[in-house]
């Protein structure tokens, strides 16, 4: 197992350097002048000019990408020139927000797309019709439309939860969580109906298999069968969209943000391109494959504990 984590880390290393390699070939391809962007609609040529020196934005691409790299490796990500605030600073600020944002909405869609998934696999016809019906509704409806929805109602209407803003966990831990309730919702709906259908899928299977007929064979009770043996069975399937839905969430924080006014990474990334912050743009990107790397190393280590074939081969 503990080849399987040094090998793991060793892989992040060149994905780190591709994410960052495209990242800042893109931004240098893009269309516009950084330096006019930041300065605005009052910026003379002269401006311009030494802005793009200060910046270094004269040098080849390779030359920039090289002293980005040499202070990066340092865990220095640079100063953002827009706002004059350091990038890891910035991150550092808006990262909680972000993170809460993602964790308990993969929690929430866990739970509910699980408990989902075996009543429609192991309940009756009609009511596994009824969990099918509700899983595919939840499916097709857009994350940020039902964010607008749960704010007019449960917000607007019965002033049950705060219709924007963040509560940080320290300041208040019932305001932090009354805060995450509405953007958890609308962020968890979409991915408990992708962990639903796995679970069903999944539990499905498994409950045919012949070593089941031989558990009820030998006595063993319905609800040792599916909790003990079936539901662990049909683990792997069930963490592996867990932890795609986990990264696929970060990319959803960008419009949940939005309709909730929350100071995370997503709003951070979308300011920064509208900017022309090219150093914050970069940095979220790293942050962001940083996260994809640290899920993937849990979702192996949680492999190799569902199945011990995984253990040994490591």
């Amino acid at each position: 197992m503990i080849q399987l984590i040094v090998r793991r880390l060793l892989l992040a290393v060149p994905l780190l350097l591709i994410v960052s390699t495209l990242t800042f070939a893109l931004t240098a391809v893009a269309p516009g002048d950084p330096a006019a962007t930041i300065l605005g609609s009052s910026a003379t040529p002269e401006s311009i000019a030494a802005l793009n020196a200060k910046l270094g934005l004269n040098d080849p691409i390779v030359v920039q990408y090289w002293h980005w790299l040499e202070h990066a490796v340092t865990g220095d990500l640079g100063t953002s020139a827009v706002t004059s605030q350091s990038v890891g600073q910035a991150i550092g600020t808006r990262l909680p927000t972000t993170l809460s944002l993602v964790l308990l909405g993969t929690l929430v869609a866990a739970v509910v797309g699980i408990g989902l998934g075996m009543v429609s696999a192991l309940g009756g016809r009609g009511l596994g019709r009824v969990t099918d019906i509700l899983a595919v509704v939840g499916y097709v409806i857009p994350n940020f439309w039902l964010g607008l929805m749960l704010v007019y109602f449960l917000s607007v209407k019965l002033a049950w939860f705060p219709a924007t803003g963040y509560v940080g966990l320290s300041d208040s831990p019932w305001g932090w969580l009354r805060s995450l309730v509405l953007p958890v919702t609308a962020l968890a709906v979409m991915g408990a109906t992708a962990v639903a259908k796995q679970t069903r899928d999944a539990m499905r299977e498994v409950m045919s298999r012949e070593f089941i007929t031989a558990l009820r064979a030998d006595g063993f009770s319905e609800r040792q069968i599916v909790f003990r043996h079936a539901l662990r069975n049909a683990a792997i399937p069930i963490v592996t969209v867990t932890g795609v839905l986990f990264i696929g969430m970060f990319g959803g924080t960008v419009l949940v943000e939005s309709v909730f006014v929350l100071p995370g990474l997503g709003g951070l990334a979308v300011s920064s391109a509208q900017t022309g912050d090219l150093t914050m743009l970069q940095g979220v990107a790293v942050v962001f494959c940083l996260a994809v790397v640290a899920v993937n190393l849990v979702v192996d280590l949680a492999y190799g504990w569902l199945n011990p074939k995984v253990r040994v081969q490591s």
